[in-house]
């Protein structure tokens, strides 16, 4: 009776021969489960090797035979009939029309198989799957024309399950296709694994990579080695490990390059970003990149991977300050430092044209349509660094006075560099008829090509250096240093050059007192450019700038008494020189020295006077209660001397830059940390705006004098960083044209 109802079971279920013998050996209980140990292991995937096992060990309970039942001796009445009704309802099944088929499986099967699963105390309780409810097994249009004779049983079940349910009723077939087959490792024994999700698997050949129904997925229909595969039929399960491995990495390799175009897309940002960040022109992507990573790939990875570049498009059509371009279009180029998520940022803002006019109103304009556009509140400016321009410092209408108009706390800062290049600017007559003789003689060298290329030859067989001068140019902040101190590294060159040409500028090398000024200020000027280079460069504040120049005023103090002393050491040009000719430093040459440097020291005064400066804000862990700042509130007092008392803020100092360590304190301290940001905030110098304009020079050539070079300047000196990945999935990825 039990395994008349297993096999009702197997049929509604369209269970394999696999799955049979799984469902089977996992209800046994007690001495049936003894039979599992008559089978051989290699036919233990076999059901009719399992149905023989127990014939075996309990005897044939009947003989089956053209429908008629004849029943060993020991048989119950009971198990008779009940054997005899299930094979008169396989005769009806195989014989009657689609119609009765329905009525015979809702009145029959499908009632006994709820019953049995909802019925724990039933026999094969557990090896049953409750077929879904309320599935409309109707389908009058369709007929069974195929008729049966009347077969054993087994044989009508097994000829069902072999052939992919060919015998099976329409309405029968309608309802097992709910069911989804799962995948078995074992599966791989026949050369498939499974493509999809595990929910709903399709066995795939992991030969020729072919993809089946989940229908598919019974051993009888996973072997196709007998006729597609035939020659591969006796390979051991390790060649299909192999094969699946190659599949796998296969599957891979497709996944990470599924998009190519997408890829492509997302490359071109990535190379136009890199030549953006080089300052190259936007040509040189299409002219030279492109075609040149074309050819190393080629050579590289073969034609193939070469190709992909096609796919790459790479079109040329894809601080305060203001100067004029290559077309003598002025530009005003505007940066901004700005505190966000509790740090503090200097960035690009834009830079537009002046078209028209560059006076101070048609500036203000300009940044004030730009700062209104954009949402921004102008209260918020606390303070401006510009050059010392009229344009921009004029009292009615210079730029600075129209931005206190909207935003009357706006404090004006005179940039620092600009004022070390006024300061240095000034010299005694003596000094000043120097530099310009040698600024002539670099001109009567280097300006003239032939004079040029003579020079060069010279200092070639001569084994020098250097085999050129430099060109003095003085609207640049070091060009006086470096220029003197080329011309006396090769004076020697210089004036054997001028004499073979017969210049009369050859006299001034001849003349000993030019050569000992000459080496000065090759020296002082070079002690100047030091301290140029010193004020350039980001994130610096007032406090440092200020170091810089108490420092450089101390020190020509310090060179004024040395002088005066008759010691030259301060100056290492002037003193090899000395030393080379065994000579004195000249009284009347020593007075000139001595005068520039006191002139130089009181210019620095006058353009950098002494101001008072919050010593609370440099360091607050020094402030005492006698030493209390006065303009501070008597709340603010108290909590700066909270602030000066703790320790594990004095550590966290010395680990930050200063004005980090203030906005980080806006939660504890909001008042002392607003008066600290307000002050460490603006910029000292407009250096970014001068680095900016030397990169617009670059990429505004003559080549590209109608191009808006705003985009590629923002690339090039902003300090944030595109997010490709989302402009990629904003726009449709398009092969290279």
């Amino acid at each position: 009776m039990f395994e008349a109802q297993f096999q009702m079971a197997a049929w509604a279920n369209g269970w394999s021969q696999v799955e049979m013998v799984g469902h089977l050996a996992a209800v046994l209980e007690g001495k049936a489960c003894q039979a599992l140990l008559d089978v051989p292991g290699d036919r233990r995937y076999n059901y009719a090797a399992f149905a023989s096992a127990f014939q075996w060990r309990f005897g044939r309970r009947g003989v089956r035979n053209q429908g008629t039942v004849y029943m060993e001796n020991g048989t119950s009445s009971r198990e008779r009939k009940a054997l005899q009704r299930m094979v008169n309802m396989a005769q009806k099944i195989i014989s009657c029309d689609l119609t009765e088929i329905e009525q015979l499986y809702e009145d029959r099967c499908r009632g006994r198989i709820l019953a049995i699963t909802e019925g724990s105390h039933q026999h094969g309780h557990e090896v049953f799957t409750p077929l879904p409810s309320g599935i409309d097994t109707k389908n009058n249009d369709a007929r069974s024309d195929r008729s049966h004779t009347p077969v054993e049983i087994e044989e009508d079940y097994t000829s069902a399950t072999d052939t992919n349910s060919a015998a099976e009723p329409a309405s029968v077939s309608k309802c097992r296709k709910m069911a989804t087959r799962r995948y078995d490792p074992n599966y791989l024994n026949f050369g498939f694994t499974y493509t999809g999700t595990e929910e709903e698997p399709r066995p795939q050949c992991v030969v020729c990579y072919e993809i089946l129904s989940n229908e598919s997925m019974k051993p009888a229909h996973l072997s196709p080695f007998t006729t597609k595969h035939a020659l591969l039929k006796d390979k051991p399960v390790d060649f299909f490990q192999r094969k699946l491995k190659d599949l796998k990495q296969r599957k891979s390799t497709i996944r990470n390059s599924a998009t190519p175009i997408t890829k492509a897309q997302e490359a071109s940002y990535y190379a136009s970003l890199r030549i953006a960040k080089a300052g190259e022109p936007r040509t040189i992507g299409e002219e030279l990149c492109l075609p040149l990573a074309k050819e190393m790939i080629l050579i590289m990875c073969g034609e193939k991977a070469a190709k992909q570049l096609d796919l790459v498009a790479l079109s040329k059509d894809t601080q305060l300050d203001e100067s004029v371009d290559v077309v003598n279009l002025a530009n005003l180029l505007v940066y901004v430092r700005y505190e966000f998520e509790g740090m503090s940022h200097e960035d690009f803002l834009f830079c537009k044209p002046l078209p028209t006019r560059t006076t101070g109103e048609h500036i203000f304009q300009l940044l004030n349509k730009f700062i209104e556009d954009n949402g921004i509140d102008w209260k918020k400016c606390v303070r401006v660094c510009t050059d010392g321009a009229r344009a921009m410092t004029g009292r009615h209408s210079g730029v600075v006075a129209r931005i206190r108009e909207v935003a009357p706390d706006m404090k004006w800062t005179h940039c620092s560099i600009h004022r070390e290049a006024l300061a240095a600017k000034r010299m005694p007559e003596d000094l000043k008829s120097v530099l310009d003789s040698a600024v002539r003689v670099v001109n009567f060298i280097k300006a003239q090509p032939m004079n040029s290329r003579l020079f060069s030859v010279l200092c070639n067989e001569m084994g020098s250096e250097h085999e050129q001068l430099l060109l003095y140019t003085e609207v640049r902040w070091l060009s006086r240093g470096r220029v003197l101190t080329r011309l006396f590294e090769l004076y020697s060159e210089v004036q054997m050059f001028l004499h073979d040409q017969q210049s009369p500028l050859a006299s001034l090398f001849d003349d000993p007192v030019w050569l000992v000024k000459l080496a000065y200020l090759a020296d002082i000027f070079s002690r100047l450019n030091e301290l140029n280079m010193a004020l350039q460069g980001l994130s610096l504040t007032i406090f440092d700038l200020s170091d810089k120049i108490t420092a450089m005023k101390k020190k020509l103090q310090l060179f004024v008494n040395k002088i005066n002393a008759g010691d030259v050491s301060a100056f290492p040009t002037l003193e090899n020189h000395l030393h080379t000719y065994g000579e004195e430093l000249d009284a009347a040459v020593q007075d000139v020295i001595a005068v520039h440097l006191l002139s130089l020291k009181e210019q620095f005064s006058e353009y950098f006077p002494v101001e008072a400066t919050p010593e609370w804000i440099r360091n607050p862990f020094t402030v005492d209660a006698e030493g209390i700042p006065k303009n501070l509130s008597s709340a603010e007092q108290e909590k700066l001397l909270e602030l000066s008392s703790d320790a594990t803020l004095m550590s966290e100092l010395k680990r930050q830059s200063l004005l980090h360590f203030w906005i980080q304190r806006q939660s504890e301290y909001p008042a002392l940390s607003l008066k600290a940001v307000q002050f460490l905030m603006p910029f000292a110098t407009t250096y970014l705006c001068e680095k900016g304009f030397s990169v617009l020079t670059a990429i505004k050539t003559k080549y590209c004098s109608k191009m808006d070079a705003e985009p590629d300047l923002r690339l090039k000196l902003t300090a944030l960083v595109p997010d490709i990945g989302r402009l990629c999935s904003t726009k449709q990825a398009h092969p290279s044209h």
